[in-house]
């Protein structure tokens, strides 16, 4: 799979706000199926779903002991969408910088207009 490739299903199944949680709570520690499904109103075959959506975009891996198959996060994906959003987060942080020296500068000449005003 190439990179770009990695990327999309990885934004594609961030898009998820259940599957969102379910990483949440992964990034506590590793849970059943059931653990994971818990705090939802939906059937087993809709957030085994959800789990596979994970699974194929290499946010989850699902191991086996004895009859569970406990989920773990995987965060190499999640490093890679860091990684692409990071000259983006850049941009804004300057962005900010730029808005705050020009505002600045405003509040700057209004204190010079009421001090000569007054």
């Amino acid at each position: 799979m190439t990179e770009a490739d990695r990327l999309s299903a990885t934004f594609a199944a961030l898009a998820d706000p259940t599957r969102r949680a379910m990483l949440a709570r992964l990034a506590k520690g590793e849970a059943t199926v059931t653990e994971l499904a818990e705090p939802f109103a939906m059937s087993m075959p809709a957030i085994s779903k959800h789990l596979k959506v994970l699974e194929r975009a290499g946010l989850i891996e699902r191991g086996r002991e004895a009859q569970w198959r406990p989920a773990r996060l995987q965060p190499e994906p999640l490093r890679e969408v860091n990684e692409w959003m990071e000259p983006y987060r850049r941009f804004w942080e300057q962005s900010f910088d730029r808005l705050d020296v020009y505002l600045r500068t405003l509040q700057s000449r209004e204190q010079s207009d009421d001090g000569g005003s007054k």
